[in-house]
């Protein structure tokens, strides 16, 4: 499993709007969901920051991931600038995949 791990600090007074956009049936779900490989987003709120949100996007392989952010392109940055009222800071914390064990 191949994962990438965002956080936001949304505007105040645009929680609502943020979190409808990037929740689990949001518009990002829905683009993301195009992709073959695609399974899943979380959208966490900080309980002690609650203007502070983590999302964590799941993906069967990175190639999934980079096969889908070819084709789908105009579409994600459309999205990405009509979400960039919402928030007042964004950071890619990083891209993770499930580490073997023996």
């Amino acid at each position: 499993m191949y994962v990438i791990i965002w956080e936001y600090r949304a505007k105040e007074g645009r929680e609502s709007a943020f979190e409808q956009i990037y929740g689990p049936a949001g518009d990002w779900v829905r683009l993301f969901q195009r992709g073959e490989g695609y399974l899943g987003t979380d959208l966490l709120r900080d309980t002690a920051t609650p203007r502070r949100y983590v999302t964590i996007d799941r993906w069967a392989l990175p190639s999934a991931y980079e096969t889908f952010r070819r084709q789908w392109q105009s579409d994600y940055e459309a999205l990405d600038a009509r979400c960039a009222p919402l928030t007042e800071q964004e950071a890619l914390l990083g891209t993770f995949s499930l580490s073997s064990t023996d």
